[in-house]
């Protein structure tokens, strides 16, 4: 019965879900090694100047109000009963400071260029980038007295322009602000857990053009807000592989070998914020309206390594079918360690190919690994299955699996396509030539219910069978 057609297609089957385990604890490696690198990278990043997000500009007005306190403190004649001194009650007039008024820009155009190099730690490679940032922006501020409450004073002379970072840190080379030709000094701001860069303005009436140049360094990407009543925003950089990202796509991009151009407009209708309000508004457009682009690495090899674990199953199974039925005519019949045998050389060839990648790149690793494995699994058909010429079947079908995997993997869109094509495409294939099996073993008489062969006659011909 154990070597019967049918029962032997059951303990591959078996055996293929039993090489599940193992696939789980490779995916787990190559998971571990994908997050040790992400940490790397992260780090790295950071000490360059991390993610950059750029809010602002914003125009600052303090305000205070006057107003009449009224406090208790002891004085006055002593009690009757002789108790302590009576309290007297004064009143006195302070100016509290109120919440500034915030004041968003009219017109905010901002142009950013970057340049980007990669950095190294050991055998990891980091995208880093340094821009420089132009801003021309205008703010208008004939209503701004309407949002003050009875008896707030505004301080036109002590207004500021603050603009928001992700990391001081980052800033490198010109940091200037002009307005209407005349410099104003910059200098770091921190408002809560909030970092940045400012310059006082004194009265903002009258003036008409401020203009803003940054130099900031960056990993993997970089941010900017719609701030302006009118926004548009053109970043221009030498990467080839940009990821638009956040709240908003580009009106327009071009998008070549040697980088990328993109150009967004935002009218202030698509980013519900008030000009003028008593609030500000950083942390809103930080965390829901911020728009740009990642330094995006395409199918980089530990996403098709992962991709690699989770097809193994198939092409495991495709090999073991392969096998069961290329050797279903020999005389002994491969062993269920055979099978697994050459399950995890198939796993192996998953880490052989991350481990490989870092070094020496993904096609060349992908290469070596996959032709390691053919050569071994064929070598293994010819001397431990004893196929014979028949190993070169083994050894055709182990070459277009992995030239179909290598599509698979290098084509993210297609992937899915390739992969349900091939397991279709196999299972017709094994339908087909298993037509005429004998899912049974027939070495016993087939099932219980065969006829029984009837006794030959005495002229020994067999007597016809009757109902």
């Amino acid at each position: 019965m154990l070597r019967s057609t049918g029962t032997r297609f059951l303990i591959v089957a078996l055996l293929v879900l039993l090489m599940s385990i193992p696939m789980l604890l490779v995916s787990f490696v190559v998971g571990a090694r994908q997050n040790h690198a992400r940490d790397t990278i992260e780090k790295l990043g950071q000490e360059w100047g991390g993610p950059q997000v750029v809010t602002g500009p914003f125009l600052v007005i303090p305000v205070t109000a006057t107003v009449e306190r009224t406090t208790s403190q002891p004085g006055g004649a002593p009690k009757g009963d002789g108790s302590d001194q009576a309290s007297a009650t004064v009143t006195e007039t302070v100016v509290e400071m109120r919440e500034s008024v915030w004041v968003l820009p009219d017109r905010y155009d901002l142009s950013a260029s970057f340049e980007t190099e990669v950095r190294h730690r050991g055998i990891f490679n980091v995208p880093v980038y340094q821009g420089v940032l132009s801003a021309k922006f205008n703010f208008d501020v004939d209503d701004v007295e309407a949002s003050l409450l009875s008896g707030e004073e505004i301080h036109w002379d002590l207004a500021s322009v603050d603009i928001s970072i992700s990391n001081n840190a980052a800033l490198r080379g010109e940091a200037a602000l002009e307005i209407d030709g005349a410099s104003y000094d910059l200098e770091p701001r921190s408002r809560g857990n909030e970092s940045g860069i400012g310059a006082m303005v004194g009265d903002p009436r009258g003036k008409q053009e401020f203009a803003l140049t940054l130099g900031v360094n960056g990993a993997r990407s970089f941010m900017a807000t719609p701030s302006g009543r009118t926004t548009r925003v053109e970043i221009t950089s030498d990467w080839a592989h940009p990821s638009f990202q956040g709240a908003y796509l580009p009106d327009s991009s071009q998008i070549t070998d040697d980088g990328f151009s993109a150009a967004w407009t935002i009218p202030h209708l698509a980013r519900a914020l008030p000009q003028i309000s008593r609030f500000s508004s950083r942390a809103m457009m930080n965390q829901s309206l911020a728009f740009g682009f990642e330094t995006f690495e395409p199918n980089n090899f530990y996403q098709k390594a992962y991709r690699s674990a989770a097809y193994s199953i198939l092409f495991i199974a495709l090999t073991f079918l392969t096998v069961l039925l290329v050797e279903k005519r020999t005389k002994k019949p491969a062993h269920p360690v055979q099978y697994i045998l050459i399950g995890l050389a198939q796993l192996t060839f998953v880490l052989l190919m991350v481990a490989y990648a870092e070094h020496i790149g993904f096609l060349a690793a992908y290469v070596l690994s996959s032709g390691a494995t053919i050569g071994l699994l064929t070598l293994y058909g010819w001397v431990g299955l004893k196929l014979k010429s028949r190993t070169w079947v083994l050894g055709g079908v182990l070459i277009v699996l992995y030239a179909v995997l290598y599509f698979i993997l290098d084509s993210v869109d297609y992937a899915l396509l390739a992969g349900s094509t091939l397991a279709f495409g196999a299972l017709a294939a094994a339908m087909l030539l298993t037509r005429n099996e004998e899912w049974y073993d027939v070495s016993n008489g087939g099932n219980n219910d065969a006829a029984v062969p009837t006794p030959p006659t005495p002229d020994g011909t067999a007597a016809n069978a009757t109902d």
